[in-house]
């Protein structure tokens, strides 16, 4: 009995959604979305090929913004064959292990984003609180032991929750709120008891979002108290421009994730193309304006960029 059961759930399907009342108009807007994916990938495929390419990149400013870039490219190469696959017309359901694993892929790259711009953060304080020293303490071994640290903090500590989603009853209507899987869109749908996934849940976003969001605002407290320290008002400036990129990045990043928050919790009474709406600006925006941030604000992206493109024109 207890196969039958586990093979019923396994094989159910749930229904994608694109803009509801709005399907005669998908070829439409399968257009702009395809040029943002492509943006999205060729993007951050130019930020990875410069900072590879230019030795004098080869910094761990640098270096942490090729782990951001990477994060960006693989957001989109995780929803990309579900969004356009909805608006295209070539698919409108999807399985629940395709499902489950979307939604890991999504969630667990989001923590990953967050731990990379905290990592960043660190990054900027030490060269403005501690530059003397800024070579010896983020050395190119300690740079790897943080990608490390990033990767398994972002990978190991879903599995329980998703994996607990194999598991669940699934009673009421197999409709996504989105063209992609999300984790609270699915205990949505489940009659069976998620006290698990929601208790496990809130900690992860806690410890995680929550906990690094805290450290960034911890981090450009100090940064500031060290600028305005300094005496030279050009010499502020100077210190402050090199954490603008940064600092847009994280509002990229953490604007959209509370938006999409607050709609899911607050926003029932909403049209539901505002949640569609929320939901593909959490996943597309900060993929899509990260390189185009880091390439008009960061002079040395810029004129790398620059070269790329000149020396392919002649």
């Amino acid at each position: 009995m207890s196969a039958i059961s586990v093979s019923n759930i396994s094989n159910s399907k749930f229904v994608l959604t694109g803009f509801p009342g709005l399907e005669g108009y998908y070829l439409w807007f399968s257009i702009p979305f395809s040029i943002i994916y492509a943006m999205v990938f060729l993007g951050n495929c130019m930020i990875l090929h410069v900072i590879r390419t230019e030795p004098s990149l080869h910094e761990p400013m640098f270096y942490f913004l090729a782990m951001l870039a990477l994060t960006d490219f693989c957001v989109g190469l995780s929803t990309v064959h579900t969004v356009l696959g909805v608006l295209w017309g070539l698919i409108q359901e999807i399985s629940l292990d395709s499902c489950i694993a979307q939604s890991y892929f999504i969630h667990g790259l989001s923590f990953m984003e967050s731990s990379v711009l905290l990592a960043m953060s660190f990054d900027r304080y030490i060269a403005i609180c501690n530059p003397l020293r800024y070579s010896s303490i983020l050395t190119n071994e300690k740079i790897l032991k943080i990608g490390v640290t990033i990767l398994c903090r972002s990978s190991l500590l879903i599995p329980p929750v998703i994996i607990r989603l194999r598991f669940l009853n699934y009673c009421r209507p197999h409709i996504l709120s989105h063209s992609f899987c999300l984790h609270q869109d699915l205990i949505r749908m489940a009659c069976s008891d998620i006290r698990f996934n929601n208790i496990y849940g809130l900690a992860l976003v806690i410890s995680n979002l929550l906990l690094d969001a805290v450290l960034i605002l911890i981090s450009y407290i100090m940064i500031l108290h060290t600028v305005l320290a300094i005496a030279s008002w050009e010499e502020r400036i100077k210190s402050l421009q090199t954490c603008v990129s940064h600092i847009c990045a994280v509002l990229v990043f953490y604007i959209p994730i509370i938006g999409l928050t607050m709609v899911h919790r607050f926003g029932r009474h909403l049209s539901p193309l505002v949640q569609v709406l929320m939901g593909n600006v959490y996943i597309l925006f900060p993929p899509l304006m990260n390189p185009i941030i880091y390439s008009i604000k960061t002079q040395q992206i810029r004129r790398r960029v620059k070269r790329l493109f000149y020396s392919k024109g002649t």
